[in-house]
């Protein structure tokens, strides 16, 4: 027997798609939506709406923004010798609450994935590279996860930028094999940025 509207099923089926939400917890904000006031929910529809238009990549490390370049790169104080490169740009903001990483990023937005049919050509590599051919960079920091996916994709970009005389480094260990740079503590990745060695 049916039990929800069909345009309840239709929202609680948006919120499923969402990463780590599953059907009872898409219910559960399905319902939590229709429950606030028309105000709230049409605030938090317009956020989304005005985020998918406004936000794009920057030219320049493609993290997330809505202004010309990122906060990051537009700061002067930031060592642009020094890039930090990571999978998503929500790993941008894992490293930053740090606070010990002075330099700047490069978002790959993926990792190569040959089982999900992901290839070097489907990530921002090549930014990258023209990157490294416009900027003066001493090192850059391969700070994807730590799992197979991530060992690839940082073994890769390796050999990429070893002829180009970069010292390639790598996050040191303090941040457990599998796991998500996002759900780490600020002393793990602190350790795992004093650590990190050449690859």
């Amino acid at each position: 027997m049916k039990v929800d509207s069909n345009a309840v099923e239709r929202l609680t089926e948006q919120f499923a798609k969402l990463p780590g939400i599953g059907s009872k917890t898409a219910q559960r904000l399905a319902y939590y939506i229709l429950s606030r006031p028309e105000e709230e929910a049409l605030a938090f529809a317009d956020a989304i709406t005005d985020a998918k238009k406004t936000v794009k990549t920057c030219p320049i490390c493609q993290n997330f923004t809505d202004t010309d370049t990122c906060p990051i790169c537009a700061d002067e104080r930031r060592d642009r010798g020094l890039i930090c490169v990571v999978a998503e740009a929500k790993d941008v903001a894992a490293m930053e609450r740090t606070r010990e990483y002075k330099g700047t990023y490069h978002v790959l937005h993926g990792v190569i994935s040959p089982l999900n049919h992901v290839g070097p050509n489907d990530v921002r590599i090549r930014e990258l590279l023209l990157r490294m051919q416009e900027t003066d960079v001493r090192e850059v920091v391969m700070a994807t996860n730590p799992d197979t996916e991530g060992e690839a994709t940082a073994m890769y970009i390796s050999r990429l930028l070893r002829p180009m005389g970069v010292k390639v480094t790598r996050l040191a260990n303090g941040i457990p094999v599998g796991s998500q740079l996002e759900y780490a503590d600020e002393v793990t990745l602190i350790r795992a940025l004093e650590g990190r060695r050449e690859i």
